[in-house]
């Protein structure tokens, strides 16, 4: 007999390091032909964030971002960062990367207004590799004319360096209260499951997940970050089981022939994502971030569905077939 069940789960989770500095660095040149390159300590393993540093240069400079060069990890070259872990390179080296766009800007303004002759650079605008004055559009100097405008006649190269990290405090030793993050995310996820009483297989048929990441930067990458992370949750809520030997704790399923982990049959048939997007005031254009939480709630919710399909709740995950019909008492205990 097969029998459904829905469970839900919600999550919270802290962005970059807890209670201690997590800073990164950028360095930022705008060349002669309008292009820009960025110099960046993170790692981009497959998060996508050269692709979001292209998109906060392309956006404050109003270029397109195929004309933004990005330079990942040559830490010979490259301003320190903390590491691509707890969700934190859009945060902190977005950021930084925003804050050096600003400087540029700056000097691009001042070489843009010296060559149009105006008294001030407050009223213009970048759009299209183009710096115009607000409101008369034919008044306007190329991005790269003002590039080299600053660095040739100016005597100022567009270069900019900044860097970026999250405000904390420490914890108490005495009480453990203090400020160990500076910002958060939130999660819910609804999981259906429909468990087969007479096997004790799992079949996750749905699983709804909403997700506040602060602004969505790249809706497409956000949306495969949680895709990838339900299914990484199921794996952990069904699947993955580390086998050590009780005698030498050498690892026994070391190959993926026998440590399991879902495969595109595996994964469910329907998966719904929304995003609730609240603007983070110290986020670059109020992003905050998405990687690590988008798994959390994904195996509690599993695991309650279970719960409210067969009235068995797994406290020892992967909630394997062999689990479920020993807690429905069809298999004999340990």
């Amino acid at each position: 007999m097969k029998k459904r069940g829905k469970g839900i789960a919600c999550m919270f989770y802290p962005i970059a390091s807890t209670a201690k500095a997590s800073p990164g660095g950028v360095f930022l040149k705008v060349n002669h032909d309008g292009t820009a390159t960025v110099i960046v300590g993170a790692v981009d393993w497959g998060q996508g964030s050269t692709t979001i540093f292209q998109q906060i240069v392309a956006e404050g400079l109003g270029i397109e971002p195929g004309a933004v060069r990005v330079i990942p990890g040559n830490t010979d070259i490259a301003p320190f960062d903390h590491g691509a872990g707890a969700s934190r390179t859009t945060y902190v080296l977005g950021k930084a990367v925003e804050k050096a766009v600003a400087q540029a800007k700056q000097l691009l303004q001042e070489a843009a207004a010296d060559m149009l002759g105006l008294a001030g650079s407050h009223t213009l605008v970048f759009e299209d590799g183009v710096i115009k004055l607000k409101g008369f559009p034919k008044k306007s100097v190329s991005l790269a004319q003002a590039a080299f405008h600053s660095e040739r006649v100016n005597g100022v190269p567009v270069i900019a360096a900044a860097s970026s990290t999250p405000v904390v405090t420490g914890l108490d030793e005495e009480t453990g209260q203090g400020m160990p993050f500076e910002t958060w995310v939130f999660a819910t996820q609804i999981a259906e499951v429909e468990v087969d009483t007479c096997t004790g297989e799992v079949e996750v048929l749905k699983i709804t997940a909403v997700h506040d990441c602060g602004k969505m930067l790249n809706p497409v990458f956000v949306e495969g970050q949680v895709q990838g992370g339900i299914v990484m949750g199921q794996g952990y809520a069904l699947m993955e089981e580390l086998m050590l030997d009780p005698e030498t704790a050498q690892v026994l399923n070391d190959s993926f022939v026998d440590y399991h982990i879902p495969t595109a049959v595996d994964v469910p048939r329907e998966m719904v994502i929304e995003v609730i997007e609240e603007k983070d005031a110290n986020g670059p254009y109020g992003a905050k971030g998405i990687g690590e939480p988008t798994q959390l709630p994904t195996a509690p919710a599993i695991i309650n569905a279970i719960y409210d399909a067969v009235g068995v709740k797994i406290y020892d995950l992967p909630a394997t077939p062999e689990k479920i019909l020993k807690a429905l008492g069809k298999l004999p205990g340990d």
